[in-house]
């Protein structure tokens, strides 16, 4: 059974590639692959024409909250994809979510939403934040793994995260400019607990600490910069 709503806390930490190497290892005796093991997740956020939603995030308020669609995968215009509405407050993260076909979103921003609870809730934040339009694609190559001891437990490792600003449909596929090198990993604990002793020891001998790292924040700043320098989209 899909799971549609989650509350959580998500604690990211960033990776060297020998870190991560290393990691890898570990996960084999504590951790088992999700239903989407290795997986392409590809999103595109939605936000008002000045950016409003990630420039209040980016300022760290007690309350924050975004909607984006994502796939796993490239998709064809009838392949299910999720609508979700992702919200933070105080440290725990709440995520809604419902599915749709991909040629059926943009019915969604148009007065015509899911006759759902969360349906509803999704047409709500569409009208509350007047003009909100797609904005930002983001892309990235996930790891996705569940503790074998407690299913609440999960921890994601993304690479190859990738941006663009242009051609914002998930079915044009894989391209853009890197959010982070090619050398580092991004990897998110997802918990509504404590984090395993066996992990708190392997980020303290390796001298990880927990970052506030944003993808869409990160992918954001990178384009004001572009813009500045006059740079040029990269496919």
């Amino acid at each position: 059974m899909v799971q549609n709503v989650f509350k959580r806390y998500e604690l990211k930490f960033m990776l060297t590639t020998e870190q991560y190497d290393e990691l890898k290892g570990l996960l084999s005796r504590y951790m088992q692959a999700d239903e989407y093991g290795e997986s392409d997740i590809l999103n595109i956020y939605y936000d008002t024409p000045d950016f409003h939603l990630i420039r209040r995030s980016l300022e760290k308020p007690v309350y924050k909250e975004k909607l984006r669609v994502r796939s796993y995968g490239v998709p064809a215009k009838d392949d299910e994809v999720f609508v979700e509405i992702k919200k933070k407050y105080d440290s725990i993260v709440y995520k809604r979510r419902i599915s749709e076909k991909l040629e059926r979103v943009p019915a969604l921003f148009h007065g015509n939403p899911e006759n759902s609870q969360i349906g509803r809730e999704i047409d709500y934040f569409i009208k509350l934040y007047k003009g909100i339009q797609p904005k930002m694609f983001i892309s990235y190559r996930r790891e996705a793994f569940y503790s074998k001891d407690d299913s609440d437990f999960r921890l994601t490792l993304d690479r190859d995260i990738l941006w663009r600003e242009y051609d914002l449909s998930l079915d044009l596929g894989i391209y853009g400019n890197r959010v982070i090198g090619r050398d580092m990993v991004l990897m998110e604990v997802k918990t509504a607990a404590a984090i395993p002793i066996w992990l708190t020891e392997f980020l303290t001998e390796h001298k990880i600490f927990k970052t506030t790292f944003s993808k869409y924040g990160t992918a954001y700043t990178l384009y004001l910069q572009n813009n500045l320098q006059g740079g040029q989209k990269i496919a």
